[in-house]
């Protein structure tokens, strides 16, 4: 096992999207790079019971949820204002929206699949 494997075992990213295939993409991209992949639709954010992940990775655009609600919430509680939040979208005004919310990072989409784990690994390990 090399030392970039054992730095990434046992991390966890809450991906939340409200497109079940770009969950499902974006599941297969960071399992295939050594990530354990919760997926969300955005509502259960909200919650933090449970397992809190090393990183979340949140559309902005959702049905029902707003992106920026819930980095705003998210970054407003004990429990997770310290974990990373990478948003990502195709909103042009995204760096603007980032500073806005105060997440950590951001990801235009379309995104190139070694942008994605790089900043990943920026903020994770």
């Amino acid at each position: 096992m090399s030392i970039q494997e054992v730095k990434i075992k046992g991390k966890k990213i809450l991906v939340a999207d409200d497109d079940p295939a770009i969950l499902e993409v974006v599941s297969i991209i960071l399992e295939d790079a050594g990530y354990e992949v919760e997926t969300s639709t955005g509502e259960t954010l909200l919650s933090t019971s449970g397992a809190l992940p090393d990183l979340y990775m949140i559309d902005i655009w959702m049905l029902g949820k707003d992106g920026r609600e819930i980095c705003r919430h998210l970054k407003s509680q004990e429990q997770t204002k310290n974990i990373p939040i990478l948003i990502v979208s195709a909103n042009r005004d995204i760096e603007q929206i980032a500073q806005e919310v105060g997440v950590d990072a951001y990801l235009s989409k379309p995104f190139e699949i070694d942008q994605l784990i790089e900043l990943i690994q920026k903020h994770i390990n």
